[in-house]
């Protein structure tokens, strides 16, 4: 497993991109039948997910990643289940994850996609109670020979215990090679007892 100690202030400034959510209100409103979609996770083994998390940042240590959790997912099978124990085990007081391609790609590896035919991502997050802060959705920003061509972000957003689609606007970023295709981090001032938050269906569109 590679890491990284350093990927952002957890502290974001709200309007790096254009950000909206929709409640929702029942499984079948995430469709993932949608045409003309990228997915970063549409279900555990799904032939349709592109990159993998592998990028673990800040206390490293503190953030499993279940991507099978089968408790109410936002619609199929599975659902990711994220879980933070805020312990800061390697001393940064945050932790973060990043979905990259190839697998581990700090930017010195050739990977990554072209999404430039794509204008949003979009995802479904909850939280096992409510009140969970997660300081930053991101989407590139990795540097390097091979890096990240453009980033979008997001942040910070409180969630809560109900499943609600966040969109992420693109429409003005340069798409055309983008290795992190998603990624999140949260601090331990935030969340001092850590967390456990739920997503599904990361796609873009």
């Amino acid at each position: 497993m590679r890491h990284r100690g350093q990927w952002i202030t957890p502290v974001v400034v709200l309007g790096l991109a254009t950000f909206a959510f929709a409640a929702k209100k029942h499984a079948a409103t995430a469709d993932s039948s949608a045409k003309n979609v990228f997915y970063v996770y549409s279900d555990k083994g799904s032939k349709l997910n592109h990159y993998i998390p592998s990028g673990w940042m800040g206390d490293y240590g503190d953030i499993k990643i279940d991507d099978g959790n089968t408790v109410d997912p936002a619609d199929g099978k599975t659902c990711i289940k994220v879980t933070y124990s805020g312990k800061a085990t390697q001393g940064a007081n945050w932790a973060g994850i990043f979905w990259q391609h190839p697998s581990n790609n700090w930017g010195e590896k050739a990977g990554g996609y072209d999404l430039s035919a794509y204008k949003r991502l979009t995802f479904w997050a909850r939280g096992e109670v409510g009140g969970e802060k997660v300081a930053e959705f991101k989407v590139g920003g990795i540097s390097g020979e091979h890096g990240d061509s453009d980033s979008g972000s997001v942040g910070p957003i409180t969630l809560t215990k109900d499943w609600k689609k966040y969109t992420l606007d693109l429409s003005d970023k340069n798409l055309s090679h983008i290795i992190g295709g998603f990624g999140l981090s949260a601090s331990r001032d935030d969340n001092p007892n850590g967390f456990v938050i739920y997503l599904d269906e990361i796609r873009y569109e």
